[in-house]
């Protein structure tokens, strides 16, 4: 059987950029490892090339628990790496390449998991489903999306599920935090356009719609964002000060933010809401002033906040500048305290004893969005144990991605616990 760190490399090797040429050669090369152990993949493809694999594993519990990944990466530029990003080279014991955190890696940590269990006759406790995916780097229109509207029988019995974006070690001086996901930020993708009238670059403008657009991104871009703490966020942050030993001051949370460094990172970007101006578009010649004008802007908010944050944006765009959503997702969680989630702190522990796991809300978002349209609440539980020098969340779409040989043994390890002890 394959090593997980050459499943890996085998994984990154395939250029599946996201746009690209579509994830249906990884897509192939995960069903054959699947089959070869004796599994019964499920291809299939929303479009061409748009490929994603599923497949069931019988456990001691019809109450099924699903594993998913995405397949697709974002681009890269090799000139800007050491090593070519699609290359899969293990130089110093790390696994490079765009992919190896976002999230190939995990990838092979599920199947090193489960042709490991099959190789030793392990049935899992309870039924697995696992969900190997195209397209989460954009909308998930052709993979998770998808799959949940297409193909709904394939995750029947599914109540949890588990994937990116959780069970990773942050080291802070003595501390190993772990991490684990219970909810994401909402998403609030935007066209905003803004319309006026067309003439002469030379003469007083009339109502220039490229000067109105500029005004409210402005406005949008330099807001300041109140902060609103949400329970697990909250919970987080006692748990910070209990680890540390040294309170947090809830009246000034951008500073012990910074001073917490690492830890700090946990909470940052998920004690409000945020909107980023990313594109801009209009004018086609310098002497003409246009009639339309037009930007996108990435929304993110946090849970029960999706009306506040609109009205918010509403009111800084103005009335001159209309908006659309690109895409709009609400802002997911699972449930906290609960029994699962002891079960995924358990499997770090037993595997790491310095482990000391916190729940954790998500900036961004995951695939966990479209399953939870179908009440499958979603875990944030890819463990990994990372070195110390390593900047997890700067590697997620940065340059010289990578990610250690033994944190890909670490996860395996403890998935293999997660799935299989009693």
């Amino acid at each position: 059987m394959k090593s997980v760190a050459e499943i890996c490399s085998d994984l990154i090797r395939f250029d599946t950029t996201n746009p690209g040429s579509g994830e249906r050669p990884a897509a192939e090369y995960v069903a054959t490892l699947l089959a070869d152990a004796g599994m019964e993949p499920v291809v299939f493809e929303s479009a061409p090339k748009r490929t994603t694999v599923v497949t069931r594993i019988d456990g001691d519990s019809p109450d099924a628990l699903l594993i998913h990944g995405h397949l697709d990466v974002v681009p890269a530029d090799p000139s800007e790496w050491a090593m070519h990003p699609f290359s899969g080279e293990i130089v110093d014991d790390c696994v490079y390449g765009r992919g190896a955190v976002d999230m190939k890696g995990s990838c092979a940590m599920t199947l090193a998991t489960v042709l490991g269990m099959a190789e030793r006759g392990e049935r899992p406790k309870r039924d697995l489903v696992l969900a190997f995916l195209a397209d989460e780097e954009a909308t998930g229109d052709y993979g998770s999306r998808h799959a949940v509207g297409e193909h709904r029988e394939l995750f029947d019995g599914v109540s949890e599920a588990i994937s990116e974006s959780g069970g990773f070690s942050v080291t802070s001086g003595e501390h190993r935090v772990y991490p684990i996901a219970v909810g994401e930020r909402g998403t609030a993708w935007m066209k905003l356009t803004a319309h006026g009238v067309a003439g002469h670059g030379s003469r007083p403008p009339a109502d220039n719609p490229v000067a109105t657009l500029a005004h409210a991104l402005s406005r949008v871009a330099s807001y300041e964002w109140p902060v609103r703490l949400t329970p697990p966020v909250a919970a987080l942050i006692k748990d910070l000060g209990e680890i540390t030993g040294q309170p947090v001051d809830l009246d000034r949370l951008d500073a012990e933010a910074a001073r917490l460094g690492a830890l700090g990172h946990l909470f940052k970007g998920q004690i409000r809401n945020s909107a980023n101006p990313t594109m801009l578009d209009a004018g086609y010649k310098v002497n003409v002033v246009p009639s339309t004008a037009e930007a996108h802007v990435d929304g993110r908010y946090l849970p029960g906040l999706q009306e506040e944050f609109l009205d918010v944006i509403d009111d800084l765009l103005g009335p001159k500048v209309t908006r659309e959503f690109v895409n709009l997702e609400d802002a997911p969680g699972a449930p906290y305290p609960s029994a699962f989630f002891d079960e995924l702190a358990g499997a770090l522990m037993a595997e790491d004893p310095k482990a000391r796991p916190v729940p954790y809300v998500m900036a961004g978002g995951t695939d966990a969005k479209s399953f939870a349209r179908i009440g499958i609440k979603g875990y944030g539980f890819a463990p990994l144990m990372l070195r110390p020098d390593l900047d997890y969340f700067g590697m997620f779409h940065g340059k010289d991605e990578r990610v250690p040989v033994e944190g890909l043994e670490f996860g395996t390890r403890v998935l293999t616990r997660l799935l299989t002890a009693a």
